[in-house]
This record gives structure tokens, C-alpha cells and sequence, in this order.
């Protein structure tokens, strides 16, 4: 008789919540996306590579995308590090140093690229003393580089630092106790652990890094074929009423955001199951 009874689940309202779910995901993800997909589907295909495959798209591609690489990397190692000392030390000040670190959140982004200008640019606080030495950075990729990765440092420390904070210091002691040194332990010990929640951080640093728009603008310099990136572009797009290139153009970025994070998940979820090995 059991049968014909429906299982019930242990937490009720699973029908509601998955519909709600699903309704809000697609007002707020699916329906906008939907929306530039099928604006760019309007081009031939002629059209379509005209708009994406010209010399200044491809330059502004190659800068978005390589820049944002460059400062997810860079947040990487020092957000890592960031994160290790808030947790593994006791400093002065430790609390202040920890609120700092979610300003690029709470910091909106035009206010963060006039900054970065005001400091880097010729006569700024330290662009004054680097550009003697030959080292540029407003109004130039660095700069660029510079704004990205300010805005994505956050991702990295948050993403680790709960991580560092719930590990077992049995697990250290006990490689210490078998005779490995301290790099050692942090290899073979610290890092696989660490490994899915830093990929998670730079992930969505890098993700964060690409949409980037307001931040960079101030500090990049715009210039196109050199320091012009593709939010910028897409904007410039919009106001020539290039409706149609201008989602051609966000449709590549999305093709190739999404299979990048699709590439860095699959190796988190690799290194979870090796790890769990």
C-alpha cells in the first residue's frame, strides 16, 4: 500500500521554493539574456562578423580578456596571503586591515578609478616617483590592470579566508611530527585544501574583472587599439544606436565568459574529487 502513498519530503514547500526558483532566475538571468541573443540573432551572419571580427574589437577582446587574466592571477597569490595573515596571525590594527579589504565592495566603482587615477597619473602620490623610473601606469593597460585588480581582491580573501579558519591544525602537526618542513606542509597540506576555495575566488575575480566598467574608464586612458576595453566599446556601441553590433559584441563576451568559468569549475570540481581521494 505504501505505493500508492506520495513520499513526503523531510523540509515541506519543495514545489513552491523550486518555482519561485525558477521564476526569479528567469526574470532577473534568463529572460535578459534571451533578450540579447535574440537582438544579435537579427544580424546575418555577414553582419554578425563584421561587427565582432574588426581590428578594434579584436584589440579591445585581447585587452579585456588578458588584463582581467593578469589581475585574477596577481589577486591569486596576494589575496591568498592576505588571507593567511588575517587568519594565521595576531597584528595591530587586524580588524581595521580586515574591513579594508571589503571596501572595493562597498566603494562605488567611478570613485575607485578617479582614486587610482589621482595616484597613478604623472603627478599623482606614487605615479610621481614611478614614472622617472619609466614605469607608467595611468592611462595605460597597467592601469587597467591596476583598477581590476583593486575591485577583485575581495573575492579571493573571502572566498579562502573561511576555509584557512575551519582547517584542523592536527592535520600541520601531524605532518611536522613525520618530518615535513614548512613548505612541505603548506603543499602538500594547506594547498589541496585551499585548492576548490581559491579557484572559487579567482573565478569570480576574474569574472568580476571583465564586466568591469567604471573603475577602469578614469584610469585606462580609452584609447582604441590600445587601452580601450570592451564594456567601453559596447557603451560607445549603444550610443551610436548600433543596438545590433552592440549586442553582437556582448553576446561573444558572454559565449566566452561563460565557457571560461565553465572551464575553471570543472577543474574545481576535479580538484575536489581528487582531493577527497
Amino acid at each position: 500500500m505504501s505505493i500508492f502513498f506520495k513520499q513526503r519530503s523531510v523540509l515541506p514547500g519543495f514545489g513552491l521554493t523550486m518555482g519561485f526558483t525558477i521564476l526569479y532566475l528567469s526574470l532577473i538571468v534568463l529572460i535578459p539574456l534571451s533578450g540579447l541573443l535574440f537582438k544579435t540573432a537579427t544580424l546575418s551572419w555577414e553582419d554578425f562578423w563584421g561587427a565582432v571580427a574588426s581590428a578594434r574589437v579584436l584589440a579591445s577582446f585581447r585587452l579585456t580578456f588578458g588584463c582581467a587574466l593578469l589581475a585574477a592571477m596577481i589577486n591569486g597569490v596576494f589575496g591568498l596571503m592576505v588571507a593567511w595573515v588575517l587568519v594565521r596571525y595576531r597584528l595591530p590594527g587586524k580588524r581595521v586591515i580586515d574591513a579594508l579589504v571589503d571596501l572595493p565592495f562597498a566603494l562605488p566603482t567611478a570613485v575607485a578609478g578617479i582614486t587610482l587615477a589621482g595616484l597613478y597619473a604623472g603627478n599623482g602620490w606614487i605615479g610621481q616617483y614611478l614614472e622617472p623610473l619609466g614605469i607608467k601606469i595611468a592611462y595605460t593597460p597597467l592601469g587597467i590592470i591596476v583598477a581590476m585588480t583593486f575591485i577583485g581582491l575581495p573575492f579571493v580573501v573571502r572566498t579562502v579566508q573561511p576555509v584557512l579558519e575551519d582547517m584542523e591544525k592536527e592535520q600541520e602537526e601531524a605532518a611536522a611530527c613525520l618530518g615535513a618542513n614548512r613548505w612541505q606542509t603548506f603543499v602538500r597540506v594547506i594547498f589541496p585544501a585551499i585548492t576548490p576555495a581559491l579557484l572559487t575566488g579567482f573565478a569570480l575575480a576574474y569574472a568580476r574583472a571583465i564586466g568591469e566598467y567604471g573603475s577602469v574608464i578614469f584610469i585606462a586612458g580609452n584609447m582604441p587599439m590600445v587601452s580601450e576595453i570592451t564594456p567601453l566599446l559596447i557603451i560607445t556601441k549603444l550610443e551610436q544606436y548600433d543596438y545590433a553590433g552592440a549586442t553582437a559584441i556582448a553576446t561573444v563576451m558572454l559565449v566566452f565568459s561563460f565557457l571560461i568559468l565553465l572551464t575553471i569549475n570543472l577543474i574545481q570540481w576535479w580538484s575536489r574529487r581528487h582531493a577527497e581521494r
